[in-house]
């Protein structure tokens, strides 16, 4: 899964960053699932799985302030709403139903262990 949020060129997604922080796995997860949810990163163009990374940010920062209101501490609401209203924009940019992956074989390659299945079954 790490190899889907490196670029091309090897370097990592978020760099100069500590990608053991708590933060940081929790962005990785969050992509990650959403990654799934698309389809795969094979089926995501580049826009989409940007989108998908400026939504994992700004979810962990969500949470964050949550966490904050949680613990009974003061946040900016007005950042927080403003928060969700831009995760409510990108999640419909991207797309908020799962994406079937296609596990269809392709019909040769169907044929192919049909073939070899009926002549281990036969004398």
């Amino acid at each position: 899964m790490s190899c889907v949020w490196r670029r091309p060129n090897g370097s990592k997604t978020l760099p100069d960053t500590d990608g053991r922080l708590r933060i940081a796995r929790r962005f990785r997860d969050i992509a990650a699932a959403i990654l799934v949810d698309q389809g795969g990163a094979e089926l995501c163009s580049e826009s989409r799985r940007q989108l998908i990374r400026r939504f994992s940010a700004a979810c962990v920062l969500a949470e964050d302030l949550e966490g904050r209101l949680a613990r009974g501490e003061e946040i900016d609401v007005e950042r927080h709403a403003l928060l969700c209203s831009t995760l409510t924009r990108l999640a419909q940019r991207i797309g908020i139903d799962r994406r079937a992956k296609n596990i269809t074989p392709a019909l040769r390659d169907y044929l192919e262990e049909r073939a070899t299945v009926v002549s281990e079954v036969e004398p």
